[in-house]
């Protein structure tokens, strides 16, 4: 689940927040949550042989991962880019580890792509989505960049998120965007993959 937050979101229980919503939209069982201030109704996606990103891209603090111990002070500006993987195969854990890494030098990849001179925000996140193992079978061992999932992998990444910063540019150029008071029937997707092209 991705869900929208209000700018300059406080709440320090983010587990159960995320259940709250999860309840809310009638969800059972395990998952994973992101959340962000950024416009999730505006995602990008992007496919490469079975590998499938979804990216929602809100680039409002630009920041180095290895930067300064204290930011400059500026207003809150709404931005996080957080990404969705999902993967078709059953992959180990050390490859879990590495698919992580590839997404996130994919993401820096794409961002430098696109003009920006930074390696992401300061509330980015990804999630890898894979297969369970059958019985008896072996899961991948490897996510890297030169691996076949990780390749796949770090092309989709790339091609969702420098899609999602270009968008996010266009639109922020525009002025800011309308705040909802409250989640409206228009901001919910019922399908955020068109069904024949999920993996």
């Amino acid at each position: 689940m991705n869900a929208q937050v209000r700018p300059g979101y406080s709440r320090m229980d983010p587990e159960r927040h995320l259940a709250e919503l999860a309840a809310a939209e009638r969800l059972r069982g395990a998952g994973a949550g992101l959340m962000t201030a950024a416009q999730v109704d505006d995602f990008t996606w992007a496919c490469d042989g079975g590998a499938s990103a979804v990216v929602t891209t809100g680039i409002g603090v630009p920041i180095w991962a290895a930067g300064p111990e204290t930011a400059p002070a500026h207003a809150y500006v709404p931005g996080t880019i957080n990404i969705l993987v999902v993967v078709p195969a059953a992959v180990s854990d050390a490859g879990l580890v590495n698919l992580l890494a590839t997404a996130t030098e994919a993401k820096v990849q794409a961002l430098l792509d696109a003009g920006y001179d930074c390696s992401g925000t300061p509330s980015d996140a990804v999630c890898v989505a894979v297969r369970r193992t059958g019985a008896g079978e072996k899961p991948e061992p490897f996510g890297g960049p030169r691996s076949l999932r990780g390749a796949r992998v770090a092309r989709a990444v790339h091609a969702a998120v420098r899609a999602g910063a270009e968008r996010d540019r266009a639109r922020r150029a525009r002025g800011p965007a309308p705040e909802h008071a409250r989640p409206t029937q228009d901001c919910r997707r019922s399908v955020v993959l068109p069904v024949d092209q999920l993996p």
